[in-house]
């Protein structure tokens, strides 16, 4: 039988928005520039662990100004619980450092700038895309991948394959906020080892738990 993915993808978005009608980043902040940042240091690290690091260190600097005065030395104590900090903290100077010479500290709008930008692959660009300026991309990481693949509305090896095939099969009153709720199923209910399909409100719209696929 052939499954409408449109609406299959449809259904499945219009129950999680039911269920969580503003959904958002777990990653705490309170400016553009914190944003950015955050985004920067969670690659391969949990957002949990980024709050834990940004918490001290935006009580001591929070601007484009303020992160590259600390300089690599002074920014690796407030990262080092995260993983690859070495690199990040690198990354994160750089960037702070293009942003005063270039956007005036300011964090730029296009996907071109971000991705200029150290440590700014796709995905960051679309997190902040989606999430500061409220543009309808779709950041694909892990846990979307994963979700995707198993509900079956987006399936593919890769996260750029994952995106185009999510972007076309999600309505558009759903994409704004789309990547949100992907990230928070699988984060919490479709979890990688142990998903939690008895307890999944979405359970009988997924080819994983349907079909054994």
């Amino acid at each position: 039988m052939r499954i409408n993915r449109k609406q299959q993808a449809l259904d499945i978005f219009t129950i999680l928005r039911a269920a969580n009608p503003n959904p958002t980043t777990e990653l705490k902040y309170s400016s553009g520039f914190e944003l950015l940042i955050a985004v920067i240091l969670s690659a391969q690290a949990t957002d949990v662990g980024v709050n834990k690091a940004t918490d001290q260190l935006y009580q001591v600097a929070n601007t484009a100004a303020k992160i590259a005065q600390l300089g690599v030395a002074g920014l690796i104590p407030y990262v080092k619980t995260i993983g690859l900090y070495q690199t990040k903290a690198k990354n994160v100077i750089a960037t702070a450092k293009i942003l005063m010479e270039k956007y005036n500290g300011e964090v730029p709008r296009t996907r071109e700038e971000l991705e200029e930008l150290p440590g700014v692959g796709r995905k960051t660009a679309n997190v902040v895309l989606n999430t500061l300026f409220r543009q309808p991309t779709m950041a694909v990481g892990t846990h979307i991948l994963r979700v995707s693949n198993r509900l079956g509305i987006a399936k593919g090896k890769t996260v750029l394959e994952v995106e185009n095939k999510l972007i076309k099969v999600i309505a558009d009153e759903f994409i704004l906020d789309a990547h949100h709720w992907l990230i928070l199923h699988g984060r919490y209910v479709c979890k990688a080892r142990t998903p939690s399909c008895l307890n999944c409100n979405i359970n009988h719209l997924c080819d994983y738990n349907r079909l054994g696929k």
